[in-house]
């Protein structure tokens, strides 16, 4: 395996290494039964991988409500969404392994995330905060499907695109790491994907190994 070319992992955290989706889809229904409505499946679904407030756009729009506080709104969601959090999270099929194999080959890593940090605080304790040599929260930096998010990593951790495989669940993250010049890992979790050029689709991270990423990234690196 010639790891050294292969340099880092970068992570997406909902959907991708926690199973942590399901629990938005709790925190989100609650907020529109609260407000009096229901939140369609198509507004849930374009709402994955986007930050807090591309997110609140879309929930408005689908419920039709203007002239909320959509600060007080969002806070709304992330304190429920952090008790639901709080209550347990469940990692994705094979990401824990995968992470920690990563850590033992000596790959460098960054989360990137489009979740606020405070709920992203949270849920570092289950993934281990020591896993990751640097963190991306939503609102730090443009939001995905801009490159900004990947790109940041990548200069927190002196790196440039071509070193680098992403691993994300969502069509707005992979979009961020396809624009920031990374080779992708998407393995679909709450919706589906299309396949395009610099993307390798799985099913599960089950059973992938270190060697398995560095084949992927050898074959399908942009660079």
């Amino acid at each position: 395996m010639n790891a050294c070319e292969l340099r880092a992992v970068l992570w997406d955290m909902d959907g991708t290494l926690l199973d942590s989706e399901k629990i938005w889809d709790v925190s989100l229904a609650e907020l529109a039964t609260k407000l009096g409505g229901v939140l369609s499946a198509d507004a849930r679904d374009a709402m994955v991988g986007t930050n807090m407030a591309v997110s609140m756009e879309i929930f408005y729009a689908d419920l039709g409500i203007t002239g909320r506080d959509s600060d007080a709104d969002a806070d709304w969601l992330d304190v429920r969404t952090g008790e639901l959090f709080a209550a347990g999270l469940v990692w994705r099929p094979g990401a824990r392994e995968l992470l920690l194999a990563v850590r033992r080959a000596g790959l460098r890593t960054a989360l990137v995330t489009a979740t606020n940090r405070s709920l992203v605080e949270q849920a570092l304790p289950t993934m281990g905060a020591e896993q990751f040599d640097a963190v991306v929260c939503g609102a730090e930096t443009t939001a995905k499907p801009d490159a900004a998010p990947y790109l940041h990593a990548l200069s927190l951790l002196g790196l440039d695109a071509a070193e680098a495989i992403v691993i994300e669940d969502s069509p707005t993250g992979v979009a961020s790491a396809v624009a920031a010049g990374c080779t992708v890992l998407a393995v679909p979790c709450a919706v589906p994907l299309a396949e395009q050029r610099g993307v390798v689709l799985l099913d599960t991270l089950a059973g992938l190994t270190v060697d398995d990423l560095v084949g992927i990234w050898s074959r399908s690196s942009p660079r």
